[in-house]
C-alpha cells in the first residue's frame, strides 16, 4: 500500500503512527485501512493531495469524544454545590480575614497552606 501526501498530513501533533492515503488506495485497500486503525494507528484518506477523512481505532474516537463525558445536569449539580460552599457563612469570614492581613502575614499564611501546614 503506497502513501501519498504522508508529508503533508501524517502525524501532525497527534503522537500516533500515522499513513495517508489517497481515497482511490483507501477504497482499494480498506480491509488494511481497518487493520491498521485497528492496531492504533491513525490513517488520513486524502483527495487532491489534502485530508479529507481520518480513520481511528474505536478506542481512539471514544478518547476523541469522551463519551463517558458528565452530562450537563451533573456538571451543573457539581457547580452548585461549589458555590453553596463558597457561599457559607466560614467562607465569608476566611476572606474577610484575607483582607485584613497585611502584607507579611498573608506570606506568612501562603507558605504554611503550600507547606500543609495549616494551624
Amino acid at each position: 500500500m503506497s502513501v501519498s501526501g504522508a508529508g503533508d498530513v501524517a502525524g501532525r501533533g497527534t503522537g500516533l503512527d500515522a499513513s495517508a492515503l489517497t481515497a482511490t488506495e483507501a477504497q482499494n485497500n480498506f480491509g488494511r485501512v481497518l487493520r491498521r486503525a485497528g492496531r492504533g494507528e491513525t490513517v488520513y484518506i486524502t483527495k487532491h493531495d489534502r485530508a479529507a477523512a481520518v480513520v481511528v481505532s474505536i478506542e481512539r474516537y471514544r478518547e476523541l469524544t469522551d463519551e463517558t463525558a458528565a452530562d450537563l445536569d451533573e456538571l451543573t449539580g457539581e457547580f452548585d454545590a461549589m458555590l453553596a460552599r463558597m457561599q457559607s457563612e466560614e467562607a465569608a469570614a476566611g476572606f474577610d480575614a484575607l483582607f485584613e492581613m497585611d502584607s507579611a502575614a498573608l506570606g506568612e499564611a501562603a507558605v504554611k497552606e503550600a507547606e500543609g501546614d495549616t494551624d
